[in-house]
């Protein structure tokens, strides 16, 4: 075999592979084109090796066979790629995909709160729910005592474990669709009950300025828990043309990335809990880091989450199949 010959015949569909296996992003087309010049690159290789074994010609055609393997299988990709990947597609694009739900469930979530509270203010015998004395030692000093009584930095893991637990419990029961109904009604009931007990009390404005700095996020967090956990419900109550099993399982897989991104929201909303709310601040400071941490979640999910599903990003944990390649751990 002529190996000049050879080579000035097949080098136009090398540097196409190699060009392929240096970009960062394919298009579906794109990978299919690298699939087919990959097989034959690596049957050109054998045949060179056949004849002249140790030539520059196969090390080079070897070492650009062994990128184009590595941009189709995604072995040894970095991990900084990776978690740059999960934080700028996969946690966003999962979050996305439960805005609506989410959105939904903390208005019904508040609707609750705002009747038990309303309820709480008027009834005619609140003293037999929680006597005067009682509902004036909580507005004067247990309330706010609350958020002060412990150092910050215990109070604030403390926060965070306790949260953390309720989401868990909103994911992992989910499939019950009974559980985060649960949850979400006994929190919606009792924030209701101290606004109603702060309202009578003449403190509402301390029930606003210790609830918003670290409760816009930190229910922001159980409602997105809960929707995570009720889309478990549907995939086994409507799994369409699969099988039940399969299509829980798969939604499952998706809701992980939630499950750890939320670890990650409530700890921030524990951190603002432990160390803004309890803040010797302006009210309208801290008040204003509540609102700013919240308006950079939906930022985050609205604007990368968008973006990252009209690419294809399914937000499975350990894929990278983003409409433009697919890598699967």
């Amino acid at each position: 075999m002529d190996i000049d010959a050879f080579v000035a015949v097949h080098k136009p569909q090398w540097d196409r592979l190699h060009t392929l296996a240096s970009k960062r992003r394919l298009s579906a087309a794109e990978a299919d084109e690298m699939l087919v010049l990959y097989q034959r690159a690596s049957t050109h290789l054998s045949m060179i090796q056949a004849v002249e074994p140790d030539s520059p010609v196969a090390a080079r055609l070897s070492a650009g066979i062994g990128r184009a393997r590595s941009q189709l299988t995604g072995t040894g990709e970095n991990v900084f790629v990776a978690i740059a990947y999960f934080f700028s597609q996969g946690l966003p694009v999962a979050f996305y995909r439960l805005r609506w739900l989410t959105l939904i469930i903390g208005t019904l979530f508040v609707g609750l709160g705002a009747a038990s509270g309303w309820w709480v203010y008027h009834h005619p015998q609140i003293d037999l729910i929680m006597p005067e004395a009682a509902r004036e030692s909580y507005a004067e000093q247990d309330f706010v005592n609350y958020y002060s009584e412990h150092p910050s930095s215990a109070f604030a893991s403390q926060v965070w474990t306790n949260n953390a637990w309720i989401a868990a419990q909103c994911v992992a029961f989910g499939i019950t669709g009974v559980w985060p109904v649960w949850i979400l009604g006994v929190n919606g009931v009792n924030v209701g009950i101290a606004a109603g007990v702060m309202y009578e009390q003449d403190a509402a404005a301390d029930f606003w300025v210790n609830i918003l700095p670290h409760g816009l996020m930190e229910l922001t967090a159980v409602f997105v828990a809960a929707a995570a956990g009720l889309r478990i419900f549907w995939a086994w109550i409507a799994p369409g043309q699969k099988k039940r099993l399969t299509s829980v399982a798969e939604e499952a897989r998706r809701l992980i990335t939630v499950a750890l991104g939320l670890c990650l929201v409530l700890l921030i909303s524990g951190v603002v809990e432990g160390f803004v709310t309890p803040a010797p601040w302006p009210d309208w400071l801290r008040i204003g880091i509540g609102v700013a941490v919240l308006a950079g979640y939906w930022t985050y999910t609205f604007v990368l989450g968008s973006r990252a599903s009209a690419a294809g990003v399914t937000g499975d944990l350990g894929r990278y199949d983003s409409g433009n390649h697919e890598l699967t751990a």
